[in-house]
């Protein structure tokens, strides 16, 4: 496959085919650095060298109802975990403090659970307001399955995006969880998108799918028309349903990356959950495909120090995206 000849038809409106997008992850790992040129060459188009940063606030842990495999907060989860229910608004606004300092764009509030309460909505809403006012940062909530019009309250708080992972493929879902379907995930996001707030899902890979599953999810995502796709490779927890799950190298982990890049070519593309421990010492590398990245520590596992982060950025040449920068380019979405 001529990668660098695929990326220019991607350029100029071609939507790759599943076949073409199997056949990224099966590439012959000596055409890696051709398929990351390729990757590169799309994302330089609709996004030059620029890298969006993103942090979490993990605002409530533990205490989940669901079942999901993978999560140390679950329900079914042994793992030793800090659970806690959602801090209060002056813990909220100093993480927004911590972000605006490091110079992110994005601050994401997560909290764990099936969906929010009212009240939680309230709460996320009140701190929201006052974030927006002192810093102006642009607010992800991932809150669960959203009702309209909770929706509808967060837009007009402010919220400017929302995230609701599909985490895997319809056909793999069940392996996964339980407790809720593939269509309530796929349903909170059209909710989301309903309420002009700007829909994020993204994907786990590396939870004992195919190949022929993570093709279909970067499928269903460009369905979706997802505006950031998230990109978590799993951090297998102790005490969960799949500790113990290897199955993920680095430059598969750099494959994935393309493929998103390739068949979603105008969206963000971030690195997230997992980074650290399945790209290793190829994190930079994920950046010639992917635009985006968190930094700071996931919600319960530690990621890197920010100044690590940073350094990645200034070695590779790359700039950080401003905020004002980042609310032009989500007005235009």
């Amino acid at each position: 496959m001529n990668w660098i000849q695929l990326a220019q038809e991607v350029i100029e409106g071609k939507r790759i085919s599943e076949n073409e997008a199997l056949a990224i992850l099966n590439s012959p790992d000596d055409e890696l650095l051709l398929l990351l040129q390729g990757a590169f060459t799309i994302r330089q188009t609709y996004y030059g060298k620029k890298v969006k940063l993103n942090m979490i606030m993990n605002a409530k842990s533990g205490f989940c109802p669901e079942n999901c495999g993978y999560c140390s907060q679950s329900s079914i989860s042994k793992a030793p975990i800090d659970a806690y229910p959602m801090v209060n608004k002056e813990t909220i606004l100093e993480g927004a403090k911590r972000a605006h300092e490091l110079n992110v764009g994005t601050y994401c509030i997560v909290a764990s659970g099936r969906g929010p309460t009212n009240r939680d909505i309230d709460h996320v809403t009140e701190a929201v307001r006052e974030i927006k006012d002192t810093y102006g940062l642009k607010i992800c909530a991932c809150l669960g399955i959203l009702k309209p019009e909770q929706a509808e309250q967060l837009k007009a708080a402010g919220v400017d995006r929302y995230n609701h992972n599909v985490n895997t493929s319809a056909r793999h879902h069940d392996q996964i969880t339980t407790s809720h379907t593939y269509e309530d995930r796929v349903n909170t996001v059209e909710v989301v998108k309903h309420s002009g707030i700007s829909p994020c899902s993204g994907v786990i890979v590396g939870m004992k799918e195919t190949k022929e599953d993570v093709v279909d999810m970067a499928f269903q995502l460009r369905e979706l028309d997802a505006d950031s796709i998230p990109v978590n490779f799993l951090h297998a927890i102790d005490g969960t349903p799949l500790q113990g799950v290897h199955e993920l190298t680095p430059i598969y982990c750099l494959k994935v990356l393309a493929l998103f890049r390739y068949v979603c070519p105008t969206k963000e593309i971030r690195i997230s959950g997992g980074r650290e421990v399945n790209l290793k010492s190829l994190q930079p590398l994920g950046l010639y495909a992917a635009n985006s990245i968190f930094i700071g520590d996931y919600l319960t596992t530690a990621g890197q120090e920010e100044t690590a982060d940073h350094q990645i950025l200034k070695d590779l040449g790359f700039e950080v995206e401003s905020v004002e920068e980042m609310k032009a380019s989500l007005q235009g979405q």
